[in-house]
């Protein structure tokens, strides 16, 4: 048998899911452009500082509601409302608060599985663990209702209260409502960690990559 038709029925090694999920979620350019990766450091720069300002403040400041972002997620949170209301009330009024994550966990998997930019998916992380803060003084307000809501009313003045006064309500978990308020502020914080140490590490092998390889 010829040499070369050997080689061809040599079966591959198949990769491994450890492999797969390290070439997804390590992925590095073959060419790094060096004013793209000093753009995405000057990204990385806002994202430490405004991140460190969702985690260090407090459910009950408010800070996340405050944000310029908080107006951005209201966007894909009415709009999950309307997504959601053929699946019944609970979902209705769910798809709110759903539909602020996961407009950024399709931004995340669509950097990862179609773009393979673990950069960019780590921005999406970013955005994820920052809809989770931002939800959490709405949660914590189930029982107080007094949040100023969308047409600067608070959940006194309507005759359902809001979202989570209802959503806790009916699932018996209404005295619940500060501690799943913590609950999400501090899984916001740990994701948001995870996303900035993620993208530190992305940033550091883009650089490598491009030093090993002589491109700059």
């Amino acid at each position: 048998m010829p040499l070369e038709k050997m080689k061809k029925n040599v079966r591959q090694p198949q990769p491994s899911w450890r492999d797969y999920f390290r070439a997804l979620f390590l992925s590095v350019p073959e060419e790094v452009n060096w004013l793209s990766w000093a753009g995405r450091v000057l990204v990385y720069v806002i994202l430490v500082i405004w991140g460190l300002g969702f985690i260090f403040h407090s459910v009950e400041s408010n800070y996340a509601g405050d944000s310029f972002l908080h107006n951005v997620d209201l966007v894909f949170h009415e709009a999950g409302h309307i997504i959601f209301s053929p699946f019944g009330r609970f979902l209705q009024v769910l798809g709110g608060s759903l539909g602020q994550l996961l407009i950024p966990a399709l931004v995340m998997a669509a950097f990862l599985l179609k773009n393979r930019d673990a950069f960019g998916a780590s921005v999406g992380l970013w955005w994820i663990a920052q809809n989770f803060m931002d939800l959490a003084p709405y949660i914590n307000d189930a029982r107080d209702l007094d949040l100023i809501l969308l047409g600067g009313v608070t959940g006194k003045d309507l005759a359902e209260g809001h979202d989570w006064e209802y959503l806790l309500g009916h699932l018996n978990l209404l005295t619940w409502d500060h501690r799943l308020a913590h609950g999400a502020h501090y899984l916001g914080a740990l994701l948001m960690l995870t996303a900035l140490v993620w993208g530190a590490d992305m940033l550091w092998r883009q650089l490598q990559k491009a030093k090993s390889s002589q491109q700059w």
